[in-house]
């Protein structure tokens, strides 16, 4: 049996959804760590003191466990204050919460923080999360709460209001009014649900967003989205969902690196409004964005001060909101957007979430489990043998979809596979699983039965849909539409895996040759030694890596033929011509015209320092070396 470690994941299967009112649910949260915030507030106001939270006191456990953690330089000028401390009048909320309350600070958390800029775009789904009974005047007792969706379940965080700063300043994110804390006690508390700060180091705005409404996110990426796009888009955001973008870095260790338009490469963005204008004799489709560094911006066509905003009469430029401040906002039309961005998320909202469950019709299954070595755990379909013993979840398809032809009938749905608790427990050495899941028909004969498909049925059936790869992202989320004759409706399985085995690989180790050039890669010191946020970036593509060629192996032999190699590449994110693909051929592919995957990491790692490289020496999509520059 494939050796597969424990985990936790919440399959939720989206259609509509059977509201609850007990624990758990928006009208009693649970209360995170047993503390009711109620209790607390008055306890410290009956006793004329302020609060004091010992489950996340202001010590450097709670700042975090390396980077900053005990023997970290950077925690030892931090000093914990209250708000009072900071500034005169210090207030919860300034105004009303809004976009520019969002500026990142030390902390490499921009995928929270544009999601909490998504959030402020509609006020319902913001005082869910922020409740507004809080202040700095009127009851004031240094405690403050908010609340989460967490895997199923709405949970209540309270905090003190003790910040982290240095110099009097706040550390991590802070609001434009210098006397405005309602976003850095968010973060706090978002903090305190995940064990630290520094656990909130890298990740996905759908994260955040999910944990901000419940709802389920669907992944685009802008080579293979739609030609809707923009209808999907501007319908995403007129029913209240959210949405942020990315652009890829080929180059792991230069995230976060401004290029020559102002846009951020490995930086998440929140996309805030979706709109078309008038610009002289046609229209234009438009697309808002926000840095939430709360500066660096765009500065093409359609940027704050570029002169396609000259044509717009004074109306349309306060309809679109425009304007010129560094304040880390601006627009850019559809097709730059397209051009430029690599990736973007949206996330739907459950009916709890919506304005109005009449118009919005939604069914949600919430289905919760556990892989269990030995038990459980049964790895992908390259095992059959013990595939079948994964998790399974059966459902029934009732409703066609709207458009459904008079032959054959239709059924919309989205699967949504998660795994809990993996960042909490990152200082515990834990790392994201590699998951998905595979859909299957159920007979109509076999549908009274309850029992768990057994082994036979995997191996005599196929799938009738799966999610496009394994990955190790904390959820998988596809949309799936399946059709079929109209004969009465039809149930599925869901089955659900991971795989954290190697030995489909086929591999010793790597060897020194291709080692070195990892190394080489992200050493960007030259010191022929890795530091841990080097091998971090370095470990996760090699990861991502290994999913695209497990993706192409065939029956287990630990290795892709040339053929599937050009696509394997491609999935890699590299775009050759011809005469490279060949020359990658003879280079890495063995007499039978395959190649093992320590050819194949060797490979992808001369192509990503070869790209590197070149966009260390491009200005204008065409480099000029010298003769030491090419002998380096």
């Amino acid at each position: 049996m494939p050796y597969t470690p424990s985990g936790f994941f919440c399959d939720r299967l989206i259609r509509e959804r059977e509201r609850r009112d007990g624990e758990g649910s928006l009208s009693k949260p649970l209360r995170f760590s047993g503390q009711d915030f109620t209790t607390l507030k008055q306890e410290c106001l009956t006793k004329k003191c302020l609060f004091e939270d010992d489950t996340f006191p202001a010590s450097v456990e709670s700042l975090g466990y390396k980077e900053l953690g005990h023997k970290s330089n950077k925690v030892k000028n931090i000093v914990w204050r209250r708000p009072k401390e900071i500034c005169e009048n210090p207030q919860f909320i300034v105004g009303g919460a809004s976009r520019t309350d969002i500026c990142q600070g030390d902390l490499g958390d921009c995928w929270l923080l544009a999601a909490i800029a998504c959030l402020t775009l509609n006020e319902k789904l913001l005082y869910r999360v922020v409740p507004q009974d809080q202040s700095y005047s009127e009851g004031y007792g240094g405690i403050f709460h908010f609340q989460f969706w967490r895997y199923g379940d709405w949970v209540d965080v309270v905090i003190d209001d003790r910040i982290p700063t240095f110099n009097n300043q706040l550390v991590f994110t802070k609001s434009a009014e210098r006397n405005e804390f309602w976003s850095a006690l968010l973060e706090k508390a978002y903090a305190k649900l995940h064990g630290s700060y520094e656990a909130l180091k890298g990740g996905n705005t759908t994260e955040a967003m999910e944990d901000f409404t419940g709802g389920v996110t669907e992944f685009y990426e802008m080579k293979e989205a739609p030609k809707e796009l923009y209808k999907i888009m501007k319908k995403a955001l007129e029913r209240g969902s959210m949405m942020g973008c990315s652009i890829d870095s080929l180059v792991p260790a230069r995230f976060e690196t401004r290029t020559v338009t102002g846009l951020v490469k490995g930086h998440a963005y929140s996309v805030t409004a979706v709109e078309e204008s008038q610009h002289k004799a046609s229209k234009v489709r438009l697309v808002r964005l926000r840095n939430p560094w709360g500066q660096v911006e765009w500065n093409g066509p359609w940027s704050d001060n570029s002169k396609e905003w000259v044509s717009l009469s004074k109306g349309e430029k306060d309809q679109l909101q425009h304007q010129s401040a560094e304040d880390g906002e601006f627009w850019m039309s559809f097709e730059d957007f397209k051009k430029n961005y690599t990736k973007i998320e949206i996330c739907n909202l459950t009916p709890d979430a919506l304005e109005d469950d009449k118009i919005h019709k939604w069914t949600v299954s919430v289905n919760e489990g556990r892989w269990v070595r030995g038990c459980s755990a049964g790895g992908c379909r390259n095992y059959p043998d013990t595939f079948w013993t994964n998790p399974q979840f059966r459902l029934c398809l009732l409703e066609e979809d709207d458009d459904s032809e008079d032959n054959e009938v239709a059924c919309s749905f989205v699967v949504s596979l998660m795994q809990k608790n993996r960042r909490k427990e990152r200082k515990l050495g834990a790392n994201l699983f590699t998951i998905g899941f595979a859909i299957y028909e159920v007979s109509l004969s076999m549908h009274g039965n309850k029992q768990h498909m057994q082994k036979d049925f995997f191996l005599f059936n196929s799938s009738k849909a799966r999610c496009k790869s394994y990955i190790n992202l904390r959820e998988v989320t596809q949309r799936f539409r399946l059709m079929r004759e109209r004969a009465g409706w039809w149930w599925i399985t869901v089955s659900l895996s991971h795989s954290s085995t190697d030995k489909d690989l086929n591999t010793e180790g790597f060897s020194l040759e291709c080692c070195r050039s990892m190394i080489a890669l992200v050493d960007m010191d030259g010191t022929g030694r890795l530091s841990l946020q080097e091998f971090r970036h370095l470990w996760n593509k090699i990861k991502q890596w290994q999913g695209i060629f497990r993706h192409y192996s065939s029956d287990q032999a630990g290795i892709i033929n040339s053929y599937e190699m050009r696509n394997a590449i491609n999935d890699a994110g590299f775009r050759l011509n011809n005469q490279l693909y060949d020359i990658i051929t003879m280079r890495y592919a063995n007499e039978g015209m395959n190649i093992d995957f320590d050819s194949f990491i060797s490979c992808l790692v001369r192509l990503e320092a070869m790209f590197r490289a070149f966009q260390a020496f491009d200005q204008d999509g065409t480099i000029r070396l010298s003769v030491l520059e090419v002998s380096c």
